[in-house]
This record gives C-alpha cells, sequence and structure tokens, in this order.
C-alpha cells in the first residue's frame, strides 16, 4: 500500500501482486481511492453595498479560512453515486454541489464513474461556506485525481457557475471578495497568534431570511482598509450588516456574540449570513456555559 499525503488530500493506491512459477509480475492499482478535506471559512465583516440587475446583490467581506473540515471521499465505481454521513444533509441528491460539479466537469472532460462519499462535519445553515467547500474541493481532487491539468483560473470559472463563494475555496486564502462576492483581491492578514473559537447556536438562518433584513449603503471606509488596523480595534470599526436583522428575529445568536465579549473577545461577529459567531481571543477562553446548549469548536 502506498499513502501520499498533498495539499491536504490522501491518495491511497492498493497493489495486488501474482506470482507465476517462473516470473515475478504485478497486477497495478485495483483500487484508487482519494480523500480530501474541504474546511470553512468565516466573514470578517460583511457590507451589502447595492442591488444589482441580476437580482442579487454587491458585497465587501474578507473571507478567512479555517480549521473545521469536512471529509470527501472518491472511488472509481461502476457508476455515479453520491452517499453521506455525519451531519444531516438536507435536499435531493441530484442538488448536491458536488454531483453538479461532476457533471459540469463532465460536460469538457472524460470522466470515469465515481462513487462519493461525503463525511458532514462543519455545521449547515451557519454562513460557513460548508456546501461552498465541499464542491470547490471536489473540483480540485477531479483534477488531481484524473490528471485534467486545469489551471487556478479554470477551476475557479468551474466554482463560480455553483456559487457566489464557491471560488474562493479554489486558492483557499485570506481574501478581499467584492462584487458579488466572488471576485477577489488577496490581503496579508494572518490571525495564527490568536485563538480563534465559533460558536454555532441550535439555529439556522437561511439566505434568503438573512437578506431580506438588510438594507443596502454604500460604505465610506472599505473593509479592504479597515483590516489593516489592529484586531482590537476591529470592534469599533468593522460590522455584518446581517447582524440587525438576524439579531432581531434570533435572540439567542445576538446572545452569543454578547458572551463572547464577555468572555474576553478582542472581536466577534456572526459569520456570512449566520448562524455561527465566532470570536477571536488571546488565549482559549472559558465558555463552559455556552457549550450547554451550542457547539463550540476551540481554535480554529
Amino acid at each position: 500500500m502506498i499513502v501520499s499525503i498533498t495539499h491536504y488530500t490522501i491518495q491511497i493506491k492498493i497493489f495486488y501482486f501474482w506470482y507465476p512459477t517462473d516470473v515475478y509480475k504485478y497486477r497495478p492499482l485495483l483500487i484508487h481511492c482519494m480523500v480530501i478535506f474541504p474546511n470553512a471559512k468565516i466573514n470578517i465583516g460583511l457590507n451589502i453595498t447595492g442591488r444589482r440587475d441580476d437580482g442579487y446583490h454587491n458585497l465587501e467581506t474578507v473571507f478567512y479560512p479555517v480549521k473545521i473540515n469536512d471529509v470527501l471521499e472518491i472511488v472509481e465505481a461502476d457508476k455515479l453515486s453520491f452517499e453521506s454521513s455525519g451531519l444531516d444533509i438536507p435536499g435531493r441528491i441530484e442538488d448536491n454541489l458536488c454531483i453538479k460539479a461532476y457533471h459540469l466537469l463532465q460536460h469538457e472532460h472524460e470522466l470515469p464513474p465515481i462513487k462519493i462519499h461525503l463525511h458532514k462535519h462543519i455545521p449547515i445553515g451557519a454562513g460557513l461556506g460548508g456546501g461552498s467547500s465541499d464542491a470547490a474541493f471536489f473540483i480540485k481532487l477531479l483534477n488531481e485525481s484524473f490528471g485534467l491539468r486545469l489551471s487556478i483560473e479554470r477551476m475557479q470559472g468551474y466554482a463560480r457557475k455553483l456559487g457566489a463563494d464557491c471560488a474562493f475555496f479554489i486558492e483557499n486564502k485570506p481574501t478581499f471578495a467584492f462584487e458579488k462576492g466572488d471576485e477577489f483581491e488577496p490581503v496579508k492578514l494572518d490571525l495564527s497568534k490568536y485563538k480563534i473559537v465559533l460558536v454555532m447556536p441550535p439555529v439556522q438562518v437561511s439566505t434568503s431570511e438573512a437578506y431580506r433584513g438588510v438594507k443596502p449603503a454604500e460604505v465610506k471606509i472599505s473593509l479592504i482598509e479597515l483590516i489593516d488596523q489592529p484586531v482590537s480595534e476591529w470592534r469599533k470599526y468593522i460590522k455584518n450588516d446581517f447582524e440587525e436583522s438576524v439579531f432581531r428575529n434570533h435572540i439567542m445568536i445576538r446572545g452569543v456574540k454578547a458572551a463572547l465579549y464577555e468572555a474576553g473577545a478582542l472581536f466577534a461577529g456572526m459569520s456570512g449570513s449566520g448562524a455561527s459567531v465566532f470570536g477571536i481571543f488571546d488565549k482559549i477562553p472559558e465558555l463552559s456555559l455556552l457549550e450547554i446548549e451550542n457547539k463550540v469548536f476551540y481554535n480554529i
């Protein structure tokens, strides 16, 4: 057995050998399994700046990758199939973004049928981009597994067809996102010296619900400038436009943000359209009371 790990991808090749009476030979690669670990992101600030003619909104935000991961596996098979474990995934299988990504690439590339298994760990309805991450990492997995030789830009082009934030996960680096959230500019942001904690309340917030409560407005100072301020100053200047309406409809989420500040967070905010809330700390905080009703992820 040969196991190699590259860019959070595990490739497992199992070889079976047979021995004729006179010559040593082998039969190569009967099983080819690839595993990858899609990660979540948080939004540091989110400004809704205007409505678009195509029905979307213009916005600006900073995407930052964090260490909460799903597990995605593909194995060559006789027919295309999808199964999942872990958290329940709502909706029909044919609407899953991994299945859509497979068909999208299959139009232009010869892909064999595969069995897809997704172990879901990233909370759903949390504003963490879990589904988008699964789709983007799946595109990268197909590219690596079947030697498609797709460029970063080409993979991002496929990902943009699946979701506004999906293309971010192709490069998966701290990014200032604007327009629909699918145009990017890299930012030099490193939070590794801090402890990031994320709290997921036992509620979900749909994107449509979140957007119904916002009033677009131009910003005086862009997030790409504000993000250069010390983290201890972010609380004064950086906001998430979804919070006002979401907090009004979901008191528990508002309470989580308040509890993170009470525990000593330098900055706390809802990620995306919610329902998760993260806090940035100098050290790991004591949040045992929050653990009673919420799922708490430490040191992400």
